[in-house]
């Protein structure tokens, strides 16, 4: 798909410009105030007065994202014009902006155009600017478009073979033309990285194993430059990452522990390290979970996802940052050999945990990389992972939760989520919580007694590997996927994460 920037200043074009625009379908916003302004007011003037009186009638509804696509419209060249409403404010919120592009793009994607020419990007939104409204158009756009293919078959895939847009022209006022290219290749870049996240969290446990994981880590590294290592099982073994083996070895398939770097700076420079969870199927081990649902297990690996999709798109963009990727990889299967209940290993660390539930692996293989991340000296570790279900039951699925008793960090991962429409919530990490961590035969249990304040609890344990530099934990259960008939993962939160390195850069 091309995205093309085109400048043009609606106020002094002439008409005639608008009437023979080379496009399958021009989008048009509409603002239900008493005068039409803009691009709309250009098209009613082409029309003689049709947009005006389909406002007026009602067609066209008031409610934001309402939309009315018009066919062979007399006096214009575009076979299709699509008018979408933008409600009555003088500017949009972010979110109705992006509500707005969804629902527009959907109504595009619905004909059989192979072009468009998008004009909303000229529509003022509330402390943004046009560059952020460029990206969020190819955002939203991208995120419509991605179809998951790889274990269909050819019928299957030609049954189902939607049209696609191949060109879109966005439309923008000349002054900001420099301004936004920058924003749609940010925006090209991250929806590349969501892209690859998603890919990876929809395909099955059978397929990306933690040595797929390794296979796509090294192909980043050939085609984006970026170093990357992966350690066996030995290499592993040497490191005393005895938490982290103690989940693998109930598995048939081999852990790996993958580190990838971007150097984008001096090498001197402290970098950001990103810690995900890569559980490739979660069976809860021992403490196996019920049977309903459990095929989504293979979306425990969206934290590790999320990192190789966020340095998809740092690459591409070239940030000027350093930047460290760490995946613990492997399964959690029960087997003879399998971590039970009662259990007690010893982390990287030295300290000793007893594994009450061998259900919750995913913080004894990211305690053990948090360890492993003091090597680096690092400016600021931020782990992802889709730890718990009870994010899930305190924060639905609109926001992932974020822990840290660093406000700063917290604060600017926090801004991030806000900018780029994927947001997080915070939630505490009292030291009283620490309590329920005792165990009376190690240094603490890996789950806290009893059902109450789990997504805190799992902090907490992480908050004991990571006292020697900023930390924070994204718990995103609630968000790296969709269940039900929309089963598919979401690419969260490579747009979140992806900022926050953005803005640590500047």
């Amino acid at each position: 798909m091309d995205f093309i920037i085109e400048a043009y200043d609606w106020k002094k074009a002439a008409d005639s410009t608008l009437l023979h625009i080379n496009t399958d379908c021009i989008i048009v916003g509409v603002f239900h105030t008493q005068t039409l302004s803009g691009i709309a007011q250009k098209l009613d003037v082409a029309t003689k007065g049709l947009i005006s009186r389909l406002v007026k009638s009602g067609d066209l509804n008031a409610k934001a994202g309402s939309t009315l696509m018009l066919y062979e419209v007399v006096g214009i060249s575009a076979p299709r014009v699509l008018l979408v409403s933008l409600g009555r404010q003088v500017a949009l919120s972010p979110k109705t902006f992006i509500d707005v592009s969804r629902a527009a793009w959907r109504a595009v994607l619905d004909t059989r155009a192979a072009s468009a020419t998008w004009m909303l990007t000229q529509v003022d939104i509330n402390n943004r600017d046009s560059s952020w409204g460029v990206r969020m158009s190819a955002l939203t756009l991208r995120e419509l478009t991605y179809r998951y293919t790889q274990t269909k078959s050819k019928v299957e895939i030609d049954a189902n073979n939607d049209s696609i847009i191949k060109k879109v022209v966005i439309v923008v006022d000349p002054e900001y033309k420099q301004a936004v290219r920058h924003g749609l290749d940010e925006g090209i870049a991250i929806a590349n990285g969501i892209d690859l996240t998603r890919e990876l969290g929809n395909l099955p446990g059978n397929i990306c194993t933690p040595a797929y994981l390794a296979s796509i880590a090294k192909h980043l590294g050939i085609n984006w430059s970026l170093k990357v290592d992966v350690l066996e099982q030995k290499q592993i073994e040497i490191l005393k990452m005895g938490s982290f083996l103690s989940v693998a070895k109930g598995s048939a398939q081999p852990p790996k522990f993958i580190v990838l770097e971007h150097q984008g700076t001096d090498a001197k420079q402290a970098p950001v390290v990103l810690v995900g969870k890569g559980i490739t199927f979660d069976s809860g081990g021992i403490s196996i979970k019920p049977g309903e649902s459990m095929d989504e297990m293979k979306y425990d690996m969206c934290g590790a996802g999320s990192v190789l999709g966020t340095f998809r798109a740092i690459a591409e963009i070239n940030l000027q940052l350093n930047v460290v990727g760490l995946i613990p990889a492997c399964e959690n299967m029960p087997s003879g050999n399998a971590n039970k209940p009662g259990d007690i290993v010893t982390s990287m660390s030295g300290q000793t945990i007893e594994v009450l539930n061998t259900d919750a692996e995913g913080r004894l293989v990211l305690c053990d990389a948090l360890t492993y991340a003091e090597r680096f000296k690092p400016a600021a570790v931020i782990d992802i992972a889709t730890l718990t279900g009870a994010c899930v039951i305190a924060l639905g699925h609109h926001n992932s939760g974020l822990f840290s008793k660093n406000d700063a960090l917290a604060d600017m991962l926090l801004a991030a989520g806000l900018y780029a429409s994927d947001t997080a919530w915070r939630l505490p990490l009292d030291e009283e919580y620490q309590e329920q961590l005792k165990s009376n035969f190690a240094d603490m249990a890996n789950i806290g007694g009893g059902r109450s304040a789990g997504s805190v609890m799992a902090a907490c344990f992480l908050e004991r590997f990571s006292r020697s530099y900023p930390w924070a934990h994204l718990d995103i259960a609630g968000t790296a996927w969709k269940g039900g008939r929309e089963k598919s993962a979401t690419g969260r939160p490579v747009s979140l994460l992806t900022q926050f390195l953005i803005d640590r850069a500047k």
